[in-house]
């Protein structure tokens, strides 16, 4: 398998097949194709639209108006009854399938995004996969992401996946509209993402979803900038989950512009608080620079000055010497009282416990 982590977001259009309701046959056959990359190692992550669809299929299709609040009863509707189709789905092959629901401020603010990440990492290290969508029932305007696409592409980024793919009912990326310009041609690679590029995306054309192909575009650019590749093909192409998971040219693919590291690089350094930073013991400081360890409250000899859960701060040596960066799981003043101290001891000492890791070391830079 050319990739571990992977994204699949599926769109309304896909869930459909066209019609006005969820068609089970194409449902089972996605569940069918992601519980086979599940039982051979890979990692997946599902971004589902057609909530919206599922509740007016649930009401029997009313007439409503077009307003926010009528599409959030429809979403508040549809929600539990797609996540039960596909509860029941991978229940058949004896895989555990979890709801997340995200916004925007979830994906942007740090420490947020820091408890989305522990919660995506702990489901994909117990085997669950999590079938993510926006909180459309409760989410105003201003902190929505407003499409599963760009929702994808943030969760690409939360999650680190090494393929982001974008499933829907066009065969990939065309020069010009096929649908009205019979001299269109399929696009099947894409290095970057150019006014050339973006004349060839067109609007949504099934009425039925909220992206179309320059939402797509937008994803595209986002997650290959986080250091994933993207490919856009068509949710009835016989196995396309299996064959683009390994690798298969098939549909558009759009090339990483920067390698994982390194976009996560970029976005741990931009994030540092100079205000404060923690103080390694030559135990701790062998162990993050040879074996890429992650920092532990027992390595702690110090804690300088003033910092929050999810701030990416310093880790410095005795000498005074920066050694890393990154993502601190617990604020300063819960770090000074278990500095020196087992990570079976955390729980007993504050009274919770966000796991054994001062910081992760996938959420650490070496410098």
């Amino acid at each position: 398998m050319s990739y571990r982590r992977i994204v699949i977001k599926l769109g309304t259009s896909v869930l459909t097949a066209g019609t006005p309701y969820i068609n089970r046959p194409r449902l089972i056959e996605l569940v069918r194709q992601c519980a086979r990359l599940h039982q051979e190692g890979a990692e997946i992550i599902l971004v589902s639209s057609g909530a919206m669809a599922a509740g007016k299929e649930q009401m029997g299709f009313p007439d409503l108006p077009p307003s926010v609040p009528a599409k959030q009863m429809l979403s508040a509707v549809g929600q539990p009854r797609l996540i039960g189709l596909y509860q029941n789905y991978f229940d058949i092959y004896g895989i555990p399938a979890a709801q997340m629901l995200l916004t925007r401020e979830d994906l942007q603010g740090r420490r947020r995004f820091l408890n989305a990440r522990l919660t995506l990492a702990a489901l994909l290290e117990h085997r669950v996969i999590p079938i993510v969508n926006e909180n459309d029932t409760v989410t105003a305007e201003e902190i929505r992401v407003g499409d599963n696409d760009n929702l994808s592409a943030m969760v690409a980024m939360l999650a680190q996946a090494d393929l982001l793919i974008l499933l829907t009912d066009q065969p990939g990326l065309f020069t010009a509209d096929p649908r009205t310009d019979p001299d269109a041609r399929l696009i099947t690679e894409v290095k970057q993402i150019d006014d050339r590029i973006l004349s060839g995306a067109g609007d949504s054309g099934t009425g039925l979803g909220t992206g179309g192909m320059t939402t797509k575009l937008q994803a595209a650019e986002t997650a290959t900038r986080g250091g994933a590749t993207v490919v856009i093909a068509a949710g009835d192409e016989p196995d396309a989950l299996l064959r683009l998971a390994r690798g298969e040219t098939l549909g558009t693919r759009f090339l990483p512009r920067a390698s994982a590291p390194e976009s996560r690089k970029r976005w741990l350094l931009a994030g540092y608080t100079p205000s404060g930073h923690v103080v390694a013991d030559e135990g701790a400081v062998r162990a993050l620079q040879q074996r890429g360890s992650s920092l532990l409250p027992i390595g702690i000899a110090g804690v300088i000055g003033d910092f929050q859960r999810g701030d990416t701060i310093g880790v410095f040596t005795a000498a005074g010497r920066e050694i890393a960066r990154g993502l601190v799981r617990y604020p300063a003043s819960d770090v000074r009282r278990i500095a020196r101290n087992h990570s079976d001891d955390i729980e007993t000492i504050l009274g919770y416990t966000y796991g054994p890791t001062v910081i992760h070391r996938n959420d650490m830079i070496l410098l």
